[in-house]
């Protein structure tokens, strides 16, 4: 084996410098356009910035989880994957440098980093295979070699430090077109890979629904500029997960399996089975467990699926109220998030739903098609699984799903909680009449009253539009008579249960904000 190329006698120019920094970024940048076209011959989730996102995500802990949804709100994502290019241009550059003073070392390093890309993707939860690992140490095998020639072209010639130039130029240039080029046939068999599962979707005929959602109330929808509506768009509606890739599925080959504790009938189940299956629809409030107290992690949505506790009862599963030795139902998703909710809630006669639909069109693949579970009442890290293949029936003692490991609640009701919509906060007002407007919801309770609290004055009595029933929100509003000055606006509601919302302000974590949204607006 041959020594390695002998340094230039003299110190790197600073042009030599700055050279040897695009070097490495250019290595860099093929080592990443090579590492994605290998995933997508693989799979999109074993991309090394998609595998060190996820364990990122994993690895951090959950006051800092929640400073970013509330910081970043659904761009949290984008945001983590910008910052793990960001942090790989350093490095690039980094090793860059350090290849012009040891010839080797650099590629040395790219090689390193490839390694750690491959053990965070064949050790996330929802590796495939052990070829999950190939896209990052391909990848930067492919990028070690080109930093380590690339840099060459450098230092081939130190007496002639202009042709050099030239040649490396080149070479970076023809290297960065090589790789877009291979990034483009990355994304295009990516593209390729997602067709079927997008197909699948443009396929589906949701099925006329055995129990139609009933009538609703004339006067749920309050005729208020500015009030969320009572039905949210698909478009609109929020979106808390940890999947850096969001999963498309086929529904053809999609299958749920449920087995575990108590199951005298293990099934596998087929989309078409679920379709063949009595269909309901049902309009349902859902709630991250994220929302701070007037946040807007929350939407109300019509959902057509089937009865899950008929599926359960089918396997025969019994709750424990009845004798049944499993209390935790943990769903699986196929990015191998687990979900953990209690048996008897999803068996106590509440619409717990395997769904399918969202407003009438089967389910966005953010929002989990093919099928997705729903538990009115529960926050959703508790109840609300989007992309669902797997339903195991264990017990909490024996198993801690993913949120309970990160130090939240394993069990978590809805807690009772009104938003004010209109005005926002800060607005400017002019004196005479403002309506002021917002929703509450308290699941599986309903809400009786509404009250508004200006200043500190006595608390008002809003006016509710028409209920749909305990497991939607509810709209509400006040008409205020505003006086010029600054004036602060307070809201509570009171559950059908005959409890208050509390004034006590906490945090997100264990298990869900409480206090009462307050705003404040300047009246001229």
């Amino acid at each position: 084996m041959s020594s390695p190329p002998p340094l230039p006698a003299d110190p790197p120019t600073p042009t030599a410098r700055l050279l040897a920094s695009v070097a490495g970024v250019v290595a860099g940048y093929a080592a990443l356009a090579v590492a994605e076209l290998v995933a997508a011959a693989v799979r999109p989730e074993a991309g090394p910035v998609t595998a060190v996102g996820g364990s990122a995500i994993d690895l951090t802990p959950a006051p800092l989880k929640e400073w970013a949804i509330r910081t970043f709100g659904e761009s949290d994502k984008t945001v983590l994957q910008l910052g793990i290019l960001v942090v790989l241009a350093v490095v690039a550059v980094l090793l860059g440098q350090w290849e012009l003073w040891r010839r080797g070392a650099g590629a040395a390093g790219l090689l390193a980093f490839g390694v750690i890309g491959a053990v965070a993707a064949a050790t996330r939860p929802d590796a495939g295979s052990a070829a999950d690992a190939l896209p990052s140490l391909v990848g930067a095998a492919a990028g070690a070699g080109l930093l380590y020639w690339l840099v060459g072209r450098l230092v081939a010639r130190p007496g002639a430090p202009a042709g050099s130039r030239r040649r490396f130029l080149l070479a970076a240039g023809a290297t960065a077109l090589a790789a877009t080029g291979v990034a483009a046939l990355g994304r295009s068999l990516g593209a390729n890979r997602s067709k079927d599962a997008e197909a699948s979707r443009a396929d589906v005929r949701l099925p006329r629904p055995d129990e139609p959602v009933p009538p609703r109330p004339r006067g749920t929808q309050l005729a208020v500029a500015g009030i969320s509506p009572f039905i949210t768009p698909n478009k609109d509606f929020y979106r808390v997960d940890t999947a850096l890739v969001v999963p498309k599925i086929d529904a053809a080959r999609w299958r749920l399996r449920v087995h575990g504790l108590g199951v005298t009938k293990e099934l596998t189940l087929t989309f078409q089975d679920l379709l063949d299956r009595p269909v309901i629809e049902r309009d349902l409030t859902l709630n991250c467990v994220s929302n701070e107290v007037g946040g807007p992690y929350i939407g109300n949505a019509r959902w057509t699926g089937v009865r899950l506790a008929d599926l359960l009862r089918k396997a025969g599963v019994r709750p424990p109220s009845r004798g049944g030795p499993a209390d935790q139902l943990v769903a699986r998703s196929v990015d191998e998030m687990t979900i953990g909710t209690p048996v008897e809630d999803v068996m106590d006669g509440r619409d717990a739903l395997l769904a399918f639909g969202m407003n009438g069109v089967p389910l966005p693949f953010t929002h989990g098609f093919p099928v997705r579970m729903l538990v009115p009442g529960l926050y959703g890290y508790v109840s609300a699984c989007k992309w669902i293949e797997e339903i195991e029936l264990t017990t909490f003692d024996a198993y801690d799903a993913y949120w309970a490991r990160n130090g939240w609640a394993a069990r978590a009701p809805v807690k009772t909680q009104s938003r004010i919509d209109t005005p926002r906060d800060q607005a400017r007002l002019r004196a005479g009449t403002v309506v002021v407007a917002g929703v509450a919801w308290a699941q599986r309770r309903g809400i009786e009253r509404v009250e508004v609290q200006v200043d500190e004055g006595p608390w008002e009595r809003a006016e509710l539009a028409a209920s749909d029933g305990p497991d939607t929100w509810r709209q509400w509003f006040l008409r205020w008579r505003a006086t010029p000055g600054e004036h602060t606006l307070t809201v509570r509601a009171t559950d059908g249960s005959g409890e208050t919302q509390t004034a006590r302000r906490t945090g997100t974590m264990p298990d869900g904000a409480t206090g009462r949204h307050t705003i404040r607006v300047r009246v001229e």
